[in-house]
């Protein structure tokens, strides 16, 4: 951040310079005097369905004070640049700055304004049900008309400003063949979609973070496990295809599954199989399966929470080429629990109910709460609470808030902010476990990389570094130490 023309005030003209500030001069000279600000002076509901509210800024500040105190902690001696004392030119340690998140989120979730939790995590993310209480900020998106979107609704290049993000963690399911057929087509729904195949969930993820798959509904409404047939919808007459074990499927079967569990019968083939991807069978099961231990780089369970939702199909395959035309969701009123549980793990003196257990719990509750079932595509009212809250450890510790952050977020960009903020990046993805590039790819490779210090400060682009004026010396100088 540079301070320009004055604190908190606009540029009177465009310079090609810049100053780095320290990391103390950006928060409490940028940060906490705009957000304090924006608390006081923006209307609890905001003008337009996902834009700024009081409430919004709330959050934003409950974080930048958590972020903060664990900066000026600094519990593993993580350097920062430009170098500087981690000492607060208020006068405040951290532990004010846990206190502050706190009280700050817990002022989140007692005056919440129009925000609300859903009543269960699949409504959080069913398409249909967008631009719900739940989610405080977007980037909003439409089908109705290409120029209000901001990008193509039929076929995109992916530009800056295509909504994309779900592309990346969707593999191509089309190469599945069932009769030698496609079985399974692109399509412009929830959990298919355009596949780029960019990035896989980690096995562990998928078997120790998401290790309860039957009372917590996390997992089922954040994955598409089962890819079923839609042959029909792209004009195929076929009233059925052979699938596994020679036996027959028709259009809404299950073509392939990943299983919840790992199952020792699973048979997977020599290579790509009949299924044309390596997946294994089960005795007596049309369907193709896949366990935990087989997912691989290129076959593994997408993202359905984030997938393409679009109502102008007209009961076929629609537009999966297309940008995305959801909204991009950027703040939760969730997150208010886990902001304020964290604080109070980092020492934050609590409220009455309010303690990290108690907050925890009431997503954990949530969760525990089913409507539908995703992977089963069935109405599934059950109410398995109990279950999660027994399993709530009493004393809640960081890296079970990290757990909680993963389940109720994966896929959503934050992972990398919440392990660099209580620098455990190091510890929690130096190694992860995922099968080979190839199809029929069953055994896990263990992958481990070096995350060295420095790696907590990404590099400033060349490009960037270039359009200023500047000499090569003072670039070298402005530039985060490791990447020069």
């Amino acid at each position: 951040m540079d301070l320009g023309a004055g604190e908190l005030v606009f540029n009177t003209s465009t310079v090609r310079t810049s100053v780095r500030n320290t990391v103390p001069e950006v928060y409490t000279r940028g940060i906490f005097p705009d957000l304090l600000t924006a608390v006081n002076d923006l209307p609890p509901v905001g003008r337009e369905t996902g834009t700024a509210t009081k409430n919004l800024a709330r959050l934003t500040l409950a974080k930048a004070y958590l972020t903060y105190g664990w900066w000026l902690e600094n519990p593993n001696n993580i350097p920062t640049y430009p170098e500087t004392s981690r000492t607060d030119p208020d006068g405040h340690d951290a532990a004010w700055y846990f206190q502050a998140a706190y009280d700050m989120a817990v002022q989140g979730i007692d005056d919440p304004g129009p925000f609300s939790l859903q009543p269960t995590y699949y409504d959080v993310h069913l398409g249909s049900n967008d631009r719900n209480s739940e989610m405080m900020l977007y980037a909003d998106h439409t089908e109705t008309s290409e120029f209000y979107n901001g990008s193509s609704l039929s076929y995109s290049g992916a530009s800056g400003a295509d909504n994309a993000a779900v592309w990346m963690m969707t593999w191509n399911y089309t190469v599945i063949r069932s009769s030698g057929t496609s079985s399974v087509q692109r399509e412009a729904s929830q959990d298919l979609g355009r596949p780029w195949t960019r990035m896989s969930p980690t096995i562990d993820v998928i078997k120790n973070t998401f290790d309860d798959k039957q009372n917590d509904s996390r997992y089922d409404g954040t994955f598409t496990t089962v890819y079923r047939g839609n042959w029909d919808k792209a004009g195929d007459t076929s009233p059925t295809l052979i699938n596994a074990n020679g036996l027959a499927v028709a259009p809404g079967d299950a073509i392939l599954t990943f299983l919840d569990e790992d199952n020792p019968n699973v048979n997977y083939p020599a290579g790509q199989g009949d299924s044309n991807i390596g997946a294994g069978t089960l005795p007596g099961r049309s369907d193709f399966v896949i366990a935990p231990e087989g997912i691989s780089r290129v076959v593994y369970p997408g993202l359905w929470k984030l997938g393409t939702y679009r109502t102008d199909n007209g009961g076929g395959l629609g537009q999966p080429n297309g940008a995305s035309t959801r909204p991009f969701n950027v703040a939760k009123f969730s997150e208010f629990y886990l902001v304020a549980a964290e604080a109070a793990v980092k020492g934050a003196n609590v409220q009455g109910g309010k303690s990290a257990y108690d907050l925890v719990n009431v997503l954990r509750e949530r969760a525990g709460k089913w409507r539908y079932d995703n992977g089963g595509r069935t109405v599934r009212i059950e109410d398995n609470s109990a279950a999660l809250l027994a399993a709530t450890p009493q004393n809640i510790d960081i890296n079970y808030i990290l757990d909680e952050r993963v389940r109720e977020y994966f896929g959503e960009g934050k992972r990398w902010f919440d392990l660099v903020r209580t620098q455990k990046w190091a510890e929690k993805a130096s190694t992860y476990r995922i099968g080979g590039p190839n199809y029929g790819d069953h055994t896990p490779e263990t992958v481990s990389r070096t995350i060295e210090p420095y790696h907590y400060l990404r590099p400033i682009p060349i490009g960037q570094l270039d359009g200023m004026e500047m000499s090569d010396t003072e670039k070298d100088a402005y530039q985060n130490p490791g990447y020069n």
